[in-house]
């Protein structure tokens, strides 16, 4: 069985995530897709984040018209292992909570998953080109394979290249693909990265965070349902 993984703040869920997930569903025949919204992402530990369960409803939400997509609380708070979130060797709670990594996500998935299963990570191509900063980013190569929303601008050299360093190929072999779209399936090193084009979608929590101060209507950004919970619950007003 071929399972999905979409983690990310989801702050809020919107239809680029979504066009994402039904692509790859489609594309690769996904059973199901984990839409995982993080507790405490590594990338935004000091940046102000609408409260999880705003943001786990959101993706609730969204999701109900697809039986295939399943919001998941595997980063939710009070669910992670206190030694995952210690982090190893420490036995004392820092004054920062251990982030929700990805890979410790994934082992956790993998445990609930059967030996034949494929499991897919879903992710943006921008968020992608960040992927060797990554805590265990190597190890996430070895135990998934990647999706990747590719945009217009990207080759399948910006690809290789953005690998961590013990993964990326030499620079003789990604020269030739300098001139090559994003597109396709990337495979180097036992790396497998498979490339989504034409879902790419002008869609960015930015965007939509100006839409909600200049008082103008979500319905282009999100799902209706999570327009409206926005608006029930206040969040249009931070």
């Amino acid at each position: 069985m071929n399972i999905g993984l979409f983690g990310g703040t989801f702050d809020p869920i919107h239809k680029g995530h979504i066009a994402l997930a039904r692509a790859a569903q489609e594309r690769f025949h996904l059973a199901r897709i984990y839409f995982v919204p993080a507790d405490v992402p590594p990338h935004k530990q000091r940046q102000p984040l609408t409260p999880y369960f705003h943001r786990y409803a959101m993706v609730a939400l969204a999701t109900m018209g697809n039986k295939a997509f399943v919001p998941s609380l595997l980063e939710a708070p009070n669910t992670v292992p206190i030694e995952e979130k210690r982090g190893k060797g420490q036995q004392k709670e820092p004054a920062l909570v251990r982030p929700n990594y990805s890979i410790d996500t994934v082992r956790r998935l993998k445990h609930s998953l059967k030996k034949s299963d494929r499991l897919f990570f879903l992710i943006g191509v921008d968020a992608f080109d960040e992927i060797a900063k990554w805590h265990e980013a190597e190890a996430l190569f070895h135990a998934c394979e990647f999706i990747v929303a590719s945009r217009p601008g990207y080759s399948l050299a910006d690809l290789a290249n953005a690998l961590p360093r013990s993964l990326r190929p030499s620079e003789a072999v990604t020269k030739p693909f300098a001139k090559q779209p994003a597109k396709g399936d990337l495979a180097l090193n036992g790396v497998t990265v498979h490339l989504l084009d034409n879902v790419h979608q002008r869609v960015s929590a930015t965007a939509i965070r100006k839409a909600i101060a200049e008082k103008r209507s979500l319905k282009k950004f999100v799902d209706p349902q999570v327009e409206e919970y926005i608006k029930k619950m206040g969040l249009d007003k931070s």
